[in-house]
């Protein structure tokens, strides 16, 4: 699997979290998941309840500000497997990482995994 370069990890510190929050909100109700099961999700990654999460939409945050403001669950280091071609254990950029994770947690609500093993409770 391939390393993040400087520039993919730069890149990912200035996307903004609202430019890509609505492809997560697509994403899963393609796949017949709710905004509700969403910000779930995100809620156990970040520790953001629904108004901090919409005050990060509305402020229009960069990917690093994000994770700034978050509380990283301490079990995010559980979420482990390939998203985008990268092995999001293997990240070494933090930033990065996190935000993979993000990323591995959306994706594996889209794919129908089970709630409990996505905020990986069992």
């Amino acid at each position: 699997m391939p390393t993040t370069t400087p520039e993919h990890d730069e890149r990912i510190a200035k996307m903004t979290f609202s430019s890509v929050y609505p492809l997560y909100v697509a994403k899963v109700e393609k796949k017949g998941r709710t905004t509700e099961e969403l910000h779930q999700v995100i809620a156990w990654l970040t520790g953001f309840d629904d108004e901090q999460l919409q005050k990060c939409i509305d402020d229009k945050v960069t990917f690093e500000e994000f994770f700034q403001r978050a509380t990283l669950n301490p079990n995010a280091h559980l979420i482990k497997g390939v998203i985008c071609g990268y092995r999001v254990e293997e990240i070494e950029n933090p930033l990065t990482q996190q935000g993979r994770y993000l990323d591995k947690l959306v994706d594996e609500l889209a794919r129908g995994k089970k709630m409990e093993n996505i905020l990986r409770a069992g």
